[in-house]
């Protein structure tokens, strides 16, 4: 049974894209669904327009969606749902604490690390919210094609199994299919890591090297992800799951990913700086990238599409020279290098 008996109160923390795509899915599902956004004046054109037209335009937001600005009208939520950008997530969670009942579930589906110490987003968001019931959501979706209503397949990971079939319950529909997954590091590191190699693949079709090309760095950037997930206690199926090498596919090769269109247009030769600031919306990637590249020097994994595309953003290497030292890097065994990390 739900929390709330037929429908949970569900608060959306987060009126981007992704945030607002959820707020729909879950009006679909007749849940009881408040968005909330830090910009005021957001909420009063949400309110005005219901259409978020600077991150989601073309979707209405039906009209049993409240919206709101207040933080501390989160008191009733049973379920909590943070979709904020992930640098946002641990200070958005340290906000909202003193307004969240005990034992209330809190989903996350930012994905990302904590920049201050590369610890996983579950790690921060349960420190600063210790009595909440945790949960992520994960896997190849894109907002624009939810708010449609097209397909869509996730996972829910986490360590509380009755908090996984509350989330897949509140979720899941005919066009929304929710798996349970119980690799909470798995899933977490997959979806963070992912973003880079979408960056690297929109650098290679900035390039204009083709399908081979980009192929070839969706499989070895999956072997990355692979070795820092093993190395850091993730298990292997989950990289071979939706939430690893399925978000990998979709992440890469769809133009609606920011990371892949940001890496495009870098590979196009244009300053990173100018990329992020026409686009007006976080880019995930370029956050994990270093991340990622201090996590494979801690764990001691070898990296080297990670490592270049940190070197690219840091404007050390340009785009061509970047892929020029993928292509030239030692001789090596494929299999030998997912297994062993070597």
């Amino acid at each position: 049974m739900l929390l709330g008996g037929d429908y949970l109160k569900i608060h959306i923390l987060g009126a981007g894209s992704w945030g607002t795509a959820l707020a729909v899915l879950l009006s679909d599902n007749k849940q009881d669904v408040s968005l909330w956004s830090w910009d005021e004046s957001q909420v009063e054109l949400l309110l005005a327009e219901r259409e978020n037209k600077t991150f989601l335009p073309g979707v209405v937001l039906p009209g049993d969606i409240r919206v709101y600005h207040d933080l501390c009208l989160s008191v009733d939520a049973e379920m909590l749902v943070l979709a904020v950008p992930s640098p946002a997530a641990e200070e958005v969670a340290r906000r909202v604490r003193p307004y969240l009942t005990p034992g209330a579930i809190v989903v996350n589906v930012a994905k990302g690390f904590a920049s201050r110490d590369q610890r996983r987003l579950s790690q921060v968001i349960k420190e600063e919210l210790p009595d909440c019931r945790f949960a992520v959501l994960s896997g190849p979706s894109h907002a624009e094609e939810v708010a449609r209503r097209l397909p869509t397949t996730v996972v829910t990971a986490g360590e509380d199994e009755e908090v996984l079939y509350l989330v897949q319950e509140a979720f899941m529909n005919a066009v929304f299919r929710v798996y349970i997954n119980y690799d909470l590091p798995g899933v977490e590191i997959a979806g963070a890591v992912k973003n880079v190699i979408a960056l690297a693949t929109g650098v290679s079709d900035g390039l204009d090297l083709g399908d081979n090309a980009r192929a070839a760095l969706i499989t070895r950037g999956l072997a990355e992800i692979t070795r820092l997930g093993l190395a850091m206690g993730a298990q292997s199926a989950t990289f071979s799951g939706l939430a690893g090498v399925g978000d990998l596919i979709v992440t890469c090769g769809s133009y609606h990913s920011r990371n892949r269109r940001a890496g495009i247009e870098i590979g196009k030769g244009r300053l990173r700086e100018d990329v992020l600031s026409e686009m007006g919306m976080v880019v995930e990637g370029v956050y994990a990238t270093e991340n990622a590249y201090k996590l494979a020097q801690k764990y001691q994994v070898d990296m080297p599409i990670t490592e270049q595309i940190n070197l690219l953003l840091q404007h050390v290497v340009s785009p061509r020279e970047c892929m020029h030292a993928l292509m030239n890097r030692s001789k090596t065994a494929e299999m030998r290098g997912v297994e062993t990390g070597s």
